[in-house]
């Protein structure tokens, strides 16, 4: 059971951390997009889709993370 609970942390940091980078790559992108339309920066419907996947996808990636854990070592 500690694997489990090891890959479980592990998937949660991961998941958190892509949840961060695409954040931050497409606020980068809809900032340059402003500056080059010269209008306010915002996410448009695509980035905050992609977001929400990612998101979701982080969800679930503890879980699996701790039953790979489980399988592999445990």
């Amino acid at each position: 059971m500690e694997e489990a609970i090891k890959g479980a942390v592990l998937g949660g940091v991961i998941g958190i951390v892509l949840v961060v980078l695409e954040y931050l790559m497409l606020s980068k992108d809809a900032k340059e997009r402003a500056v080059k339309l010269h209008r306010k920066p915002e996410l448009d419907d695509v980035a905050r889709l992609r977001i929400k996947t990612i998101a979701r996808f982080a969800f679930v990636l503890p879980l699996l993370f701790g039953a790979g854990f489980w399988l592999i070592w445990g």
